[in-house]
């Protein structure tokens, strides 16, 4: 019976027929790892995924979490769930065996845990956020923040967050004001409020690792006076409140399982990771994890919407043919209705483009060259924001696939879809990462990156059929030659003024350049599944990718609407 949480058949054409994981272990960080520990994990993953996380989704949806001003209480299967997932090994998977990590292919976890992501966001959310706790302070901190915070991390005995938001200042970094005063020997004191912290409070761990953006007094304004801080929730001697206090919580759309906290630090004691001034530097690392990690969960949910929506137009029957002439004739699976099938098509498009995007830019990693670093830095914000926006769209899809009953909550479509829809905020908006991607990183390094990432396009659309591949050769020139004419001007302003259009271009671009690639993997195999790939791709090179054009178009128009516009025409 095939899954409708994720499809194994679909990892593993990815993993091993395309991106060749199992080339992996020559390199000496994975020469104990075999396709068989790869698959044992990945096994495994499916195997907890849909057993302990799946079956409470819904209940995790319709019974959120409530402070009675004392304590969280949640639904109990949330706990149990992620000590069957800590004790799986899969919390610090990737990390040094000397740390107590399993030091398995990033490729691989990723892959691993898009199961837990997609049968159960919201719980899997803890896991994701103390991974990138824990991977942080074992790049930043010292052995004894090793030892006392991070390895009780990946036992599973304690979560961790990132504590970065607060209320007059969400994105806007530079105007965090949280205070920290020395006692000295890298001791703190914490004052401050916190905003939209996810796993900020609950009973679900022995203690909470917070890491805290505050300014040190006379550091100087703006980002450069950031720094980074251990505090944990509770005095790791005492046991008792360590001045951080939940002030509430905050009711979401989606993502209900999850807390999300505003938090009040009175007095906490924090801890100094590396030197002062450098806590955005160190933060970025966790962020970019986090972005990555983001548009992985949203690929996930987009995913199990789709096939939620799959296995519904091969079950429900409602009208006839077009050319059916008897009114009396049974009707026939919704399925065979073309635009029924023009939805499942663009959303097979939608995730399974996704999904490659994820797992190869998670292959950079096991692979670090100068080359696969810069072309990640390129690529995260695509990563992050190309499945927050379009696999958000399956959900869409799978709600209008199952009709009048993809809006109740009898079905599990409109779940998804608001789970997804919080995914183009968290870690930074959609417009934000537009921002990074044309204000930072194409031109980073004089166009180093953008020229890097057009070459890894051109070499696979070139090895592809030339009616697919030529397509995609013209819209790199075209990317390339946009972003050259927005920035020759030399006015940033006016450069960025349409940083969303250039995102959406770009990242189409993208996507079909996946596809390509998963149609030179494909060759001439035969069978249903390959002959999907191949269907899909034709259909994003056809159907999708031409969306660029109108971008690029105004793009290249230097279209100033957006700067003009005053505030008081809006009404």
């Amino acid at each position: 019976m095939n899954s409708k949480v994720l499809s194994r058949r679909d990892l593993d054409f990815l993993l091993y027929e395309w991106l060749d994981v199992e080339s992996l272990t020559g390199r000496e960080r994975f020469a104990d790892h075999s396709r068989e520990t790869f698959d044992a994990f990945l096994d495994v993953s499916q195997q907890i995924a849909e057993r302990d996380f799946a079956p409470h989704n819904r209940k995790n949806d319709l019974f959120e979490p409530t402070f009675d001003g004392a304590r969280v209480e949640m639904i109990p299967e949330v706990s149990h769930a992620l000590r069957v997932f800590a004790e799986s090994g899969l919390l610090g998977a990737t990390l040094d065996a000397e740390h107590g990590g399993l030091q398995l292919p990033h490729v691989v976890q990723r892959a691993c845990f898009l199961w837990f992501q997609a049968a159960n966001t919201a719980t899997s959310a803890y896991a994701m956020l103390t991974g990138g706790n824990a991977h942080l302070l074992l790049t930043y901190g010292t052995e004894e923040q090793i030892r006392r915070f991070v390895h009780p991390m990946i036992e599973g005995r304690f979560t961790g967050t990132m504590c970065l938001s607060e209320p007059q200042a969400g994105s806007s970094l530079s105007d965090v004001t949280t205070r920290a005063v020395p006692r000295g020997d890298g001791v703190y004191e914490i004052t401050g409020g916190k905003m939209w912290i996810s796993g900020g409070d609950h009973e679900l761990s022995e203690n909470i690792i917070h890491l805290v953006l505050a300014r040190v007094a006379g550091a100087p304004p703006g980002v450069k006076g950031l720094s980074l801080f251990i505090v944990p929730k509770l005095d790791l001697e005492t046991g008792e409140r360590n001045g951080v206090t939940l002030a509430g919580l905050n009711h979401k759309m989606g993502y209900r399982g999850t807390t999300n906290t505003v938090l009040a630090f009175d007095g906490a004691t924090g801890h100094l990771v590396g030197e002062e001034g450098r806590g955005l530097q160190y933060m970025f690392q966790m962020m970019n994890e986090a972005r990555i990690g983001v548009g992985s969960g949203a690929v996930a949910l987009g995913y199990t919407g789709y096939l939620h929506a799959l296995a519904y137009a091969r079950e429900r029957q409602q009208g006839r043919p077009v050319a059916a002439k008897d009114p009396a004739a049974p009707p026939v699976p919704i399925i065979e209705h073309a635009d029924v099938r023009r939805m499942l098509l663009a959303s097979k498009a939608y995730v399974e483009g996704g999904l490659a995007l994820v797992l190869y830019a998670a292959k950079l990693l096991d692979e670090p060259s100068a080359e696969n670093d810069l072309l990640l830095d390129v690529l995260t914000p695509i990563v992050k924001a190309w499945p927050s926006q379009w696999c958000r769209l399956a959900d869409d899809h799978a709600i209008q696939i199952h009709g009048g009953y993809g809006y109740t909550r009898e079905y599990p479509v409109e779940q998804f879809y608001r789970d997804n829809r919080l995914n183009s905020i968290h870690e930074g908006t959609d417009g934000i990462q537009a921002l990074d991607l044309l204000g930072r990183k194409v031109t980073m390094r004089d166009g180093a990156g953008l020229a890097l990432l057009l070459d890894r396009i051109r070499a696979t659309a070139t090895a592809a059929p030339a009616a697919l591949g030529a397509p995609v050769l013209a819209a790199c020139d075209r990317l390339a030659a946009t972003t050259a004419k927005l920035w020759a001007a030399g006015d940033p302003a006016r450069a960025l003024a349409n940083a969303t259009a250039y995102l959406d271009a770009a990242g189409h671009l993208v996507i079909a350049w996946m596809w390509l690639a998963q149609l030179n993997a494909a060759g001439d195999r035969e069978g249903d599944f390959y002959q999907g790939k191949r269907v899909a791709a034709a259909y994003f090179v056809k159907h999708e990718l031409p969306r660029i054009g109108p971008l690029l178009d105004l793009l290249d128009s230097g279209d100033t609407l957006l700067l003009d516009l005053e505030d008081a025409w809006l009404g």
